[in-house]
């Protein structure tokens, strides 16, 4: 077996203000909108939105009513950190960079070596509107 993600289904609080922004986003990573589909699924009571490409499948869904105040925080218990995506290049993290930039995206690093992780790490973090955080990373030297 290899290990590749099929999909990751991740529970936002905002599920119409989180949509508009991957509708900008994805199509960054090559995912299509052509490919995107919704649903409410009545027996777990949620509504899904879901980005398919030949790789990866992302689906956004609405929280249960019961949790859906709660505050989104990476460190707590069972959350997701964040997701990374791999460049080819530095030059392909520099231009997603840029078009974040003009998605007015809440960018918390900009593009640059970390070379605490290693000495051929660049990358970019930036948060989604809810709070669930990304990065774009190239690991190949330059």
């Amino acid at each position: 077996m290899q290990p590749i993600i099929d999909h990751i289904e991740i529970t936002v609080k905002d599920l119409e203000q989180t949509v508009s922004f991957y509708d900008k986003f994805l199509p960054l990573l090559g995912f299509s909108l052509d490919r995107k589909t919704s649903a409410y699924i009545a027996s777990h009571d949620k509504h899904v939105v879901e980005y398919s490409h030949p790789n990866l499948c992302i689906a956004l869904t609405s929280p249960r009513e019961l949790l859906k105040d709660e505050a989104v925080h990476r460190r707590r218990p069972g959350a997701l950190h964040h997701l990374a995506f791999k460049a080819a290049s530095r030059n392909e993290v520099d231009d997603v960079y840029t078009k974040l930039r003009e998605m007015n995206a809440d960018i918390v690093s900009i593009p640059r070596l970390y070379p605490e992780y290693h000495e051929n790490y660049y990358a970019v973090f930036f948060k989604a509107p809810d709070g669930i955080k990304f990065e774009v990373v190239c690991q190949t030297p330059q």
